[in-house]
């Protein structure tokens, strides 16, 4: 092979792994990012340890809605990420009373819920520009109910996590 010949396979190889490199910088900081579920506050729905994709680019072109399993900066430290459930968005009403809980004055029925919450929360107006989130597992999890995270602002808001891909035996999409 001759030096002309070996140093154009060179910068061959030098531009593919540049445009490589682009393309995984714009795809993971613009469109989907991997995330870890840590800790026990979105069971059953999420475990510990589950790895999730999460898109990034959805909420660019809609508002987070009801039901939205989602990642946001945690408001007293945004290097944190949290995920948990939107419950309630701008204008809704939220309360916690007796274990139970209403949204704009309806109970909600949820599925996904294992044990009778614990607490209160009282009736409140999520106010524009922001959601209300809470964990599946109530009982133990920080969220909106708390005052360090309270009604979470949009312009914190990663992402929508839309599947779980390992453990392979845990594949599944999220709603």
């Amino acid at each position: 092979m001759s030096n002309s010949a070996l140093g154009q396979e060179v910068k061959d190889w030098v531009v593919s792994i540049l445009i490589a490199l682009v393309l995984a910088f714009f795809i993971r900081y613009f469109i989907v990012e991997l995330y870890m579920v840590e800790g026990p506050s979105m069971r059953p729905t999420l475990v510990n340890s589950e790895r999730l994709v999460v898109n990034k680019f959805i909420y660019h072109f809609k508002q987070p809605e009801r039901g939205d399993v989602l990642v946001f900066r945690y408001p007293r430290d945004p290097s944190r990420d949290f995920i948990k459930r939107v419950i309630a968005v701008a204008g809704d009403t939220i309360e916690l009373k007796d274990g139970r809980l209403f949204l704009n004055g309806q109970l909600l029925n949820e599925t996904y819920i294992l044990e009778k919450t614990r607490g209160s929360y009282p009736l409140a107006t999520v106010p524009e520009g922001t959601i209300f989130v809470m964990g599946d597992n109530r009982n133990n999890s920080e969220d909106s109910r708390f005052r360090d995270v309270g009604f979470v602002p949009l312009d914190m808001v990663k992402g929508k996590a839309v599947m779980v891909f390992w453990p392979l035996d845990h594949i599944k999409t999220l709603p």
